[in-house]
């Protein structure tokens, strides 16, 4: 099936920027919002990554509106009724998820895909009870969607074998680079890095080195282009936590077990770079050391930047 509309449904930082792409890429491009607030405002986030772009020159504005002119927002699921893939970036929750595909399952037209973003969850629990089993997938963009190049697609069993070369097509146009992946808790990207999030905060905690050197140490000796706490903050330190339970009660190990100060953290509101204060403060030009969390050290943090 030629791939020609997508629906993208959740209007955040990752739905926006699927829609952003996509819409680069020459599609027809509905994002859906399904909580409070305007569609207008929606159009504008989509639309905020281009005017970055005009900004630095690397398009027109021109070219910018001929894209925007490909993007429809809207509240209203039923407007999805006629795309060729629906892809889905909503709350990191099983139940909210099976709930919006059982409804798009009935508005969608019958040889549509419905399709994850998911970064962690089962893609065979997601589709239970939709009855198009076999037109069903993850796609997991990974964040900020314009710039990171990779995207995971997750067949689950029972799955067609040509949705997987319609979606390997649609990632290779939006200019990403595909991998295929089992449906196996974490998938492939973080199987392998949600422990070493977890294990770096447990580390912090013990007061092993604070947490700007904690991350040099990464950055310089196995050349991340980011140290695990400000990647933990990127990500969002809530995302971080509904990772870490996904794979510790799926895999029943230790190694992925939420640290208790990642709790706290949480409890208090820290949520990481999204709300303003993580590990780092992000209130000011350059994010530095959250001071709150010196007392969880026995070494101080020294005021750096990341």
């Amino acid at each position: 099936m030629a791939i020609q509309k997508i629906g993208v449904v959740g209007s955040g930082t990752m739905g926006a920027g699927i829609a952003q792409v996509t819409a680069k890429a020459g599609y027809q491009v509905v994002i859906a919002r399904i909580t409070q607030g305007s569609t207008d405002e929606v159009r504008k986030r989509v639309e905020s990554g281009f005017l970055r772009d005009v900004k630095k020159e690397k398009m027109t504005a021109e070219q910018k509106d001929e894209i925007m002119a490909r993007v429809t927002a809207t509240s209203n699921l039923e407007d999805l009724k006629d795309c060729d893939l629906i892809i889905e970036s909503v709350i990191e929750d099983t139940a909210t998820k099976q709930d919006l595909f059982n409804k798009l399952d009935g508005i969608c037209k019958p040889d549509a895909i419905l399709a994850s973003n998911t970064s962690t969850l089962c893609i065979a629990e997601l589709r239970k009870g939709i009855k198009r089993q076999s037109r069903f997938a993850g796609v997991h963009f990974f964040n900020p969607v314009p710039a990171m190049k990779l995207v995971e697609i997750i067949l689950p069993l029972g799955a067609e074998a040509t949705i997987g070369a319609d979606l390997q097509a649609y990632v290779e146009k939006v200019g990403k680079v595909p991998v295929m992946v089992k449906d196996m808790p974490g998938y492939i990207v973080n199987r392998l890095l949600v422990p070493q999030l977890v294990e770096a905060i447990r580390a912090f905690e013990q007061g092993i080195a604070s947490m700007v050197d904690l991350d040099t140490a990464m950055k310089l000796g196995l050349g991340h282009p980011m140290g695990p706490l400000a990647l933990s903050d990127l990500i969002g330190l809530d995302v971080v936590m509904a990772m870490a339970e996904t794979l510790s009660g799926e895999f029943q190990d230790t190694r992925f077990a939420p640290p208790p100060l990642l709790k706290r953290m949480l409890l208090s509101g820290y949520l990481g770079k999204k709300s303003g204060m993580g590990f780092y403060d992000y209130s000011g030009d350059v994010p530095k050391p959250n001071e709150w969390l010196a007392g969880t050290s026995t070494l101080k943090n020294t005021p750096a930047a990341v």
